[in-house]
This record gives C-alpha cells, structure tokens and sequence, in this order.
C-alpha cells in the first residue's frame, strides 16, 4: 500500500513504479489531464484518491490580496522550478486576472527551502506590494516558515493554507488541507479491508476557507474592508 498525501510529483512517480500496489494520493493536480487516472469517476487500475482545489484559486488569492492592497502596482508569486506541472498552472492561472487588474506580475524560482531568504532579498530589491503564494508542496507544506519571512520583511502574503495565517500570514484562501488528509486516509483503511482502488471513485474537495490575520494586517498598515472580513471562515487577531 503507498498514500502520497500532497504531491502529484510522487504520485506519478509511484503509478510508473508499480501496476499492481494499490495507491491512494491527495493531490492538486488534475488527475486525468496529468494521466494519473482514466477518469474521476472510473479510475482502474491500481490508483485513487483525492484531489483538492489549491491551484485552481491561485487567480482568486490574487484577486483577495489586491482587494487588500488595491494601490499596489506589482504582485511577485513563488514557483518550484523542479515541478513544471504546477508551475505551469499557476503562472497561466496568474496571467489573466493580473493584466486585468493592470498589476505587473514577477515569478521568482524557490524550489527549497534554503532558498527562501534569498528569494524574499529578491522581494525588497523588486519593490512588490504583495505575494502570492502556495499551489505547491514546497509552499503548502512550510506555511509557518513562510509566514515567518513575510513577517520579517513586512510583505503582504496570501497562501493557500490556513497554518499560513494561523502563524502570522496575511491571509489565505484555499482548502482544508486536514480534511482531504482525513479522506486519503479513509479510503486508505478501505483498500487495507479489501476494497479495490479501481472500485473508488476519485473524490473532489470543493469546500475553500478565507482566513484573515488582523494583527498582521494591522502591523502592515492594511485596513480590511468590512465586506472582507465579514467573509471570512476565520479571522486571527
């Protein structure tokens, strides 16, 4: 039995390994476009799980950061320069919404963590009024270090995990990352009982949470627009 809980990169790395080990992975990814499964509904094979919406709301991240900050001209966004896949979804979910708002969009590689600090230097010298983040495991899976950094170098963040904000971040718009666990595990203990992969429809997360840190927003000089914040699953203060 392998369980790949948040990465696509793994999960198309296991289906090559082995035809015949059940799989169960939770993911971002599309699953039928990047070839994991036949189809949500019929995945045969030897592999099933759960996808989750945190690429597809990269465009909306935006949209919250700049309802924010809507005097800021320029947005900068992380991309893992090792997984072409996501980041190819978010750079072309980021175009459009960008050019729209006439905001100047900068992609700045960071495929470790080690390279963080010197990403954010990149930030200061850029001059950014805002930062998206998230999408990818390297991000999704490092939100407090993250939310860290911005705090360090005053950058307004948004992200696509509530411990982003939980921990000092701005805020974040994306889904409960401990729910679509919670389902990759149960379908874990199913195919454990005896239960076929093939015969387990592909589950889709929709539920999404906006959080917001009002502390953070405070000490950053951002006034949250009342209708914002009534929006919110969850504000930090």
């Amino acid at each position: 039995m392998i369980a790949v809980p948040g990465s696509g990169f793994a999960a198309l790395a296991a289906k090559d390994a082995t035809k015949t080990i059940p799989i169960v992975f939770e993911i971002g990814l599309d699953p039928v476009t990047s070839g994991l499964v036949r189809s949500l509904a019929r995945p045969e094979g030897n592999i099933t799980g759960i996808t989750s919406l945190n690429l597809d709301v990269a465009p909306k991240g935006l949209e919250l950061l700049h309802e924010l900050i809507p005097q800021a001209k320029s947005f900068a966004a992380f991309i893992n320069p090792d997984n072409p896949v996501t980041s190819g979804i978010i750079t072309k979910g980021l175009e459009g919404p960008s050019r729209a708002l006439g905001i100047q969009l900068h992609l700045l590689k960071a495929g470790t963590e080690t390279e963080f600090e010197a990403v954010f230097a990149k930030l200061t010298q850029l001059g950014v009024g805002g930062l998206i983040l998230g999408g990818d495991t390297v991000f999704n899976t490092r939100g407090p270090q993250l939310a860290a950094l911005t705090l360090k170098h005053a950058v307004p963040a948004v992200h696509t995990v509530r411990e982003f904000t939980a921990s000092g971040g701005l805020i974040s718009y994306g889904g409960n990352i401990k729910d679509t666990h919670r389902q990759a595990g149960i379908y874990t203990g199913r195919i454990l009982k005896g239960e076929k992969p093939a015969d387990l429809a592909v589950q889709q997360a929709t539920k999404v949470e906006l959080c917001i840190n009002l502390k953070t927003a405070k000490a950053l000089g951002i006034t949250v627009p009342i209708p914002l914040s009534g929006r919110a699953d969850e504000l930090f203060e």
